[in-house]
């Protein structure tokens, strides 16, 4: 690295201020002594000698910053060559709702094309990658199957393979990764939201992750990516790390992201998961339920149409719940599915929603007809131990921190 880029990386990370206590993503995350956290793409010495006099394509979105200054910018500063931006799910500014279609522009600001891989687009073409040397993948993941970050990395890592292309992934810590739990994906029940045989929870990092995919030979035909991974520093697994920027536009705090593997399976029925309110993931109503607290979905940032839109909707509130008392369970939390599944079912309304999505969010049909068969939760988790037990062995071959 050459004098000049050194000042710059001096100047990213010596003018930046410590992180203040909060769960509400106010403040950026910055290194501020040899012990904290580095993140993958705070250690430019690891990773700016190999974009040098290449052409390149950076994978991103509002979580990839170095600093307070996104990584695209800093890499500029640097003359770093970036030919083209490429954003997934949420888009580059993680302001789109889930499920809406991300078109591909300019950037305003720096006027490179910015390709979408959301919607119809979610693979990058041989054209997307013609005029390119290297693929930078750098976005934060919150470790579950169902955020479909990691299934943006494997039609990434798939079209470099293709096209005989690179990929570096600037790796970030998981939020999550602390445990593993849950129900294995059913390949019969692939989609984007879920693309791989491994367990809702899957404990490791987006780098770790990565290594999976190539080592396991996911991609199409067994191809492998020309791989790189920029490890964290001073991180392992059972870190706590609180998220400097939300990752998506409904997960607003640590105590939604936390909540998230558990309370996500709601997504597939009729209730309300609180979208349309300021505390999504953490509200879990339905009109017809019996309860003291209430809420009412409307329309509003990253929601335009929540479900339950304008109803009053009676359920639980767990936006109390510590933080702590969350990560202690080490274990998803079916407590209020098989509760509320129960209550409207008495009432003879629809509990699942009729597209089967509960089914892909679950991975299988599996855990839905234990739920109607009135399994109890110990009984549907000692269905999930033999295959645990086979992952952790697969797992245990990709992880990169103690």
């Amino acid at each position: 690295m050459n004098f000049w880029m050194l000042s710059i990386l001096t100047l990213l990370i010596g003018t930046c201020k410590p992180p203040q206590e909060s769960h509400t993503f106010l403040v950026p995350h910055i290194v501020k002594d040899s012990t904290e956290i580095i993140v993958g793409a705070e250690r430019l010495g690891k990773y700016l000698p190999l974009l040098q006099g290449k052409k390149i394509g950076v994978v991103c979105n509002q979580t990839s910053l170095i600093g307070s200054q996104h990584l695209v910018d800093s890499l500029l500063k640097m003359d770093v060559n970036i030919v083209s931006i490429f954003s997934p799910e949420h888009g580059i500014r993680g302001n789109a709702d889930a499920g809406e279609s991300v078109q591909s522009s300019i950037d305003p600001v720096t006027k490179i094309p910015i390709i979408s891989l959301y919607g119809d687009h979610k693979k990058p073409t041989k054209d997307d990658l013609a005029d390119l040397d290297i693929i930078v993948f750098d976005i934060q993941d919150v470790g579950v199957r169902f955020y479909t970050y990691i299934s943006t990395l494997h039609y990434v890592m798939e079209s470099c393979a293709e096209q005989g292309k690179s990929i570096i992934v600037l790796d970030r810590p998981n939020p999550n990764g602390y445990f593993v739990d849950g129900p294995i994906l059913d390949q019969a029940f692939t989609s984007f939201v879920g693309m791989h045989p491994v367990p809702v929870v899957y404990g490791m990092t987006i780098g770790e992750y990565a290594r999976m995919i190539n080592g396991e030979n996911w991609l199409h035909q067994g191809m492998q990516a020309d791989l790189t991974v920029i490890e964290l520093k001073n991180y392992s697994l059972s870190t706590f790390y609180e998220l400097p920027v939300r990752p998506s536009p409904n997960l607003p705090e640590m105590r939604a992201i936390l909540l998230y593997p558990s309370t996500c399976f709601f997504e597939g029925t009729t209730l309300s998961l609180g979208r349309g309110t300021d505390k999504p993931f953490q509200y879990i109503g339905h009109p017809s339920i019996q309860s003291e607290f209430s809420f009412i979905p409307m329309p509003n940032f990253g929601s335009k149409h929540p479900p339950q839109e304008g109803k009053k909707c009676f359920g639980s509130d767990l936006s109390h719940v510590t933080l702590g008392s969350i990560m202690d369970k080490k274990g998803l939390d079916l407590s209020l599915l098989l509760k509320y599944y129960k209550e409207i079912n008495a009432q003879g309304e629809t509990f699942f929603l009729k597209n089967n999505f509960f089914d892909k969010l679950a991975g299988s049909d599996a855990l839905r007809k234990q739920i109607v068969e009135g399994k109890n939760e110990a009984e549907i988790r000692a269905s999930w131990q033999p295959d645990l037990a086979r992952f952790q062995k697969i797992r245990a071959k990709y992880l990169l921190y103690n």
